[in-house]
C-alpha cells in the first residue's frame, strides 16, 4: 500500500487558480464610488400652476337624452323615433357650435344590436360628448 504525500523533489506544487479576492475588492470599491457620485434623481415635475380661484361657469351644458326601452324602441328626449329620425336629429345636434352632452340610457332587456347602432350612428355623425347612463343595472 502506498500513499501520495507530496512531490518527491520537495518543491511545492504550482497553483493554477486565480486569486479573486483583490478583484472583488476592486469591484466593490468601484460600486461604492459609482453609487456616491450618481446624483439623486428627482421624481417630480415642476409645473407653473395658476394662482387664485377659477371663474365659475354658470352655463350648464345642454343634454340630449336617448332612451332604449325593453322592446328596443329608441326615444329621443322622450319621443319614440325611427332610425332615420335618429340620424337626422344627431346630424342637427352635431352641426351646433357647442355640442350638447348626449346621454344614452339603455334598458337591461334591450337588444345590444340597437344600442350598438345608436353608438355607431353617433360616431358617424361626429358627436363627441357621449355618456352611457344607468350602467349600474348591469352589475350582477
Amino acid at each position: 500500500m502506498s500513499m501520495n504525500v507530496g512531490n518527491a523533489s520537495g518543491d511545492p506544487e504550482v497553483l493554477m487558480d486565480i486569486n479573486t479576492t483583490p478583484l472583488i475588492d476592486v469591484m466593490l470599491v468601484l460600486l461604492v464610488m459609482l453609487i456616491i457620485t450618481i446624483p439623486i434623481q428627482l421624481h417630480a415635475v415642476n409645473l407653473d400652476m395658476p394662482v387664485g380661484t377659477p371663474p365659475t361657469n354658470n352655463i350648464k351644458p345642454e343634454k340630449v337624452q336617448i332612451d332604449i326601452d325593453e322592446n328596443s324602441v329608441v326615444y329621443w328626449q322622450g319621443v319614440a323615433v325611427s332610425a332615420a329620425e335618429l340620424d337626422t336629429n344627431m346630424a342637427t345636434v352635431s352641426a351646433q357650435a357647442s355640442q350638447p352632452e348626449v346621454h344614452i340610457r339603455p334598458n337591461k332587456s334591450a337588444s345590444y344590436a340597437v344600442f350598438a347602432n345608436v353608438l355607431s350612428a353617433s360616431k358617424r355623425k361626429g358627436l363627441t360628448k357621449m355618456a352611457v347612463i344607468g350602467s349600474e343595472q348591469f352589475v350582477q
